[in-house]
């Protein structure tokens, strides 16, 4: 199929549609990441993006749904420079794309688009499958809101609560868009998870009787999360709050702290952060937008920066009670990379 990516600035590329005829229009972000490809494509914090890959081959082990973070690709589209045809494991990635609705081009240059996203900024873009007509893409393009004025984490929120039980602490979980392997790495702890909604009150959260708040990841501006914040908020200081990703956004921000949105942001398995006694650890991240340290109040102290750009990866406050991580340590690209440095240790502190 014909197919064509146009972006708000009037760059276009023109390659092989795969997926059903259609378009989608959104923020154009790009992952590092070798492998993992549907694990990022199920991830909700991808809602209102499309995604495009920098490895050149993607698909090449097919589609598993053991692999998936939720139930359906949340990526608005995928741009790839080749999709496998033949993969190891059935059924490809095309395949898997034309009978779930979703759309993808292949065939264009990923290092080029790369490197303009890394120069200029996240651009707006738009993908059109079944026509080849950049003019139509570049006006859709420049016609999406900025991410900021749209509000995604309705949208990928559960509708309402439910349970995951265990035998172990009780932890109350605000549902932003979580990874199902978050809720894994708890459970596998012998946690007992109440899940909520987003919009979940003091007075619901506290009628389970949890003994730690936890705060998921999630898709596009924190600030749009104004329950979540208003959340923090009442129980700061009451239950002990955990968060990853958006989760340590919308902490901070409950706080009174700032956040910003990033040049290009961080996505991928390859992301090193420091720890505060000087340890190095690899890390997988996604996130657009991150915590401005120089905001956070009194009490407050960062626990983990990244070695290449210096930003904020983690915080604490030993007085709140509160621990926070703006990478994913559920998603190990080795062995076990983070996870038993933070899941166990906010585990066992409950």
């Amino acid at each position: 199929m014909k197919a064509v990516l146009g972006l708000e600035d009037g760059t276009f590329v023109i390659g092989n549609g795969f997926g059903v005829e259609g378009s989608c229009s959104g923020e154009l972000v790009f992952t590092t990441q070798m492998g993992g490809y549907m694990e990022s494509l199920t991830d909700p914090s991808y809602a209102g993006q499309i995604l495009m890959f920098t490895f050149p081959t993607i698909g090449n082990y097919g589609v598993d749904a053991q692999n998936f973070e939720s139930q359906q690709v949340r990526a608005l589209g995928c741009v790839v420079r080749e999709a496998c045809e033949k993969p190891s494991v059935q059924p490809p990635l095309a395949r898997f794309f034309e009978e779930n609705g979703r759309m993808g081009i292949s065939g264009v240059d990923t290092r080029m688009l790369t490197i303009k996203t890394r120069m200029n900024g996240t651009l707006r873009a738009s993908l059109i499958v079944g026509d080849d007509n950049p003019e139509e893409a570049i006006e859709r393009a420049r016609a999406v809101p900025e991410i900021s004025d749209i509000d995604l984490i309705g949208s990928v929120s559960c509708p309402e609560p439910y349970r995951i039980a265990g035998t172990g602490k009780r932890i109350a979980v605000i549902d932003l868009g979580i990874k199902r392997h978050i809720l894994v790495s708890l459970a596998a702890r012998g946690a007992d998870l109440c899940i909520f909604p987003h919009d979940a009150t003091a007075d619901q959260v506290m009628a389970c009787k949890p003994a730690a708040l936890f705060i998921s990841n999630g898709p596009g501006d924190p600030r749009r999360a104004v329950h979540v914040i208003r959340l923090i908020r009442d129980l700061a200081g009451e239950l002990p709050v955990i968060g990853i990703c958006m989760g340590i956004q919308v902490t901070a921000l409950a706080l009174g702290a700032e956040t910003y949105k990033m040049k290009f942001g961080h996505r991928g398995t390859n992301q090193p952060v420091r720890y505060k006694d000087g340890s190095i650890y690899i890390t997988t991240q996604n996130h657009g937008f991150a915590v401005d340290a120089d905001t956070l109040p009194e009490g407050c102290a960062v626990s983990y920066t990244n070695v290449n750009d210096g930003t904020t990866e983690g915080f604490e406050n030993r007085d709140l009670d509160i621990t926070c991580v703006q990478f994913h340590p559920e998603a190990h690209g080795g062995p076990l990379d983070t996870e038993l440095h933070f899941f166990d240790k906010v585990y066992r502190g409950i």
